[in-house]
């Protein structure tokens, strides 16, 4: 069997799902991995190839593919070492910390007839695909409901960074809201912004948001992302036409910390293999995520950017 070598550059709180899925998918095959500290490096010395410099594993290591899973402010700068390379990219959500870098990124992409894909691990999971799946044909969603609400400072771990908003990009709209609006999207299509409020805390980070959407069908959107939350709510909630409500529970059969990422990082490499494998894409719901992000920053009073 043929495998695909795939490399991993940021070795940071994420990576450890990333790693844990290739045990699952005998097609890919962990090749090199890359990180600026020694001690991150060390578990996986003599198992595979180690780099400190991106760059020296683009050269020396042979890859079909990358894993990105930097912190977001380097994301661009990474991804494009790699695309120029002429290496296919899966990249942590989200895609750019700004709008017109994640533009950039995607038409160097799209010339070099390179994959561009962004990682949103939620709509691998579990619950979400029993809810979509359940959904009747003949009763159109009326509204939708998403909640992605956890304390940061616990899910970040050693990774200070997502605290810093010159690094994240802002705060729970810039990093989280990527996954929120890839789910509204997975169960409605394109939506439109209609009203937003952020709230930020002292340092500068938005800790709270409260975001309004609309669908191509009317349907009407709200996502509430919290970075300040005591605990951890992740759900979606549907109500159709006929006033039926239904909701999916993304933490639940997992109640560990952190435990339904196990099997939403199978979710995403398989499907990062299928763009590998075949003439699928989805290049473009990276830059479409980030859009809407710019869009509700720029709706934030005295916030435009």
């Amino acid at each position: 069997m043929t495998r695909t070598n795939i490399g991993i550059v940021g070795l940071g709180v994420i990576s450890r799902f990333y790693v844990e899925a290739f045990r699952h998918l005998p097609s890919l095959n962990l090749a090199a991995v890359c990180d600026l500290r020694p001690e991150a490096l060390a578990p996986f010395e003599g198992k595979v190839e180690c780099y400190r410099s991106h760059q020296e594993m683009l050269q020396h290591s042979v890859l079909d593919a990358v894993v990105v899973n930097v912190p977001n402010d380097v994301h661009v700068t990474v991804c494009r070492d790699i695309i120029e390379a002429g290496l296919a990219v899966c990249v942590e959500k989200p895609l750019a910390i700004s709008l017109a870098e994640g533009r950039e990124l995607a038409a160097l992409a799209e010339r070099r007839g390179v994959p561009l894909f962004t990682s949103f691990h939620r709509r691998y999971n579990s619950n979400v695909l029993a809810l979509l799946d359940s959904l009747p044909s003949d009763q159109p969603v009326k509204s939708l409901t998403v909640r992605y609400l956890e304390q940061i400072e616990e899910h970040a771990g050693a990774d200070r960074w997502y605290l810093d908003p010159a690094r994240c990009g802002g705060g729970c709209v810039a990093d989280n809201g990527p996954n929120a609006f890839d789910l509204v999207r997975l169960f409605l299509g394109d939506v439109t912004l209609e009203d937003a409020r952020v709230e930020r805390g002292p340092d500068g980070v938005d800790r709270k948001a409260r975001v309004l959407l609309r669908a191509t069908g009317d349907a009407a959107v709200e996502v509430e992302l919290d970075w300040s939350y005591p605990g951890e709510v992740k759900d979606i909630s549907v109500e159709l036409a006929d006033g039926t409500r239904l909701c999916a529970d993304m933490l639940t059969g997992y109640p560990d910390f952190k435990q339904s990422l196990e099997h939403e990082y199978v979710g995403v490499l398989e499907h990062f293999n299928r763009i590998l494998t075949t003439t699928s894409d989805s290049s473009a719901d990276g830059l479409v995520a980030l859009e809407l992000v710019d869009a509700v920053y720029r709706r934030e009073v005295g916030g435009a950017r």
